[in-house]
């Protein structure tokens, strides 16, 4: 069985954008080109209807070509579940500010009991914080937390 993973919306924009001058987000987007190349080989991947939105976002050309990147994939829609989540996340993780806005992707990834999200939102969502927190919540309200990624931790590694 193929391994399930979440694109969050940094993958397809890191994909799109043009290279970055701050070596941190070029060496980032290297990655993300990298394991882009094999990756719909070795996962079944996925996006969400927040996603979908968020990559619509800013400058026009870029928006296009971050649609064009997700076109194939399936997409995760909302629905009572995901939103259910949504709103026990906004009360319980204690995200505060513009980070609210990434709790969606913690929904939908536990609604569809993805294996991996996938992000380079190390700020929100691949944060040891936020992770053991999301944990907590996730056993009180009986539900398996996915295990959550960069790019480069899910490159090649010679194994299934």
């Amino acid at each position: 069985m193929t391994a399930s993973v979440y694109l969050e919306t940094t993958i397809p924009s890191y994909l799109a954008a043009r290279p970055s001058r701050d070596l941190v987000i070029a060496a980032h987007q290297q990655i993300t080109h990298e394991w882009w190349a094999t990756a719909a080989e070795r996962f079944d991947l996925y996006v969400s209807e927040a996603v979908l939105e968020e990559i619509r976002l800013g400058d026009p050309e870029y928006a296009k070509g971050r649609l064009q990147l997700v076109a194939r994939l399936p997409i995760l829609a909302m629905h009572a579940e995901v939103s259910s989540l949504v709103q026990t996340y906004k009360d319980r993780l204690g995200l505060e500010g513009s980070a609210t806005a990434d709790v969606p992707h913690f929904a939908y990834a536990v609604a569809y009991n993805m294996d991996y999200p996938v992000t380079w939102n190390c700020a929100h969502i691949a944060n040891g914080q936020v992770i053991k927190r999301l944990h907590k919540v996730n056993a009180e309200i009986r539900r398996e937390t996915p295990i959550i990624v960069t790019p480069e931790e899910l490159m090649t590694s010679g194994g299934p």
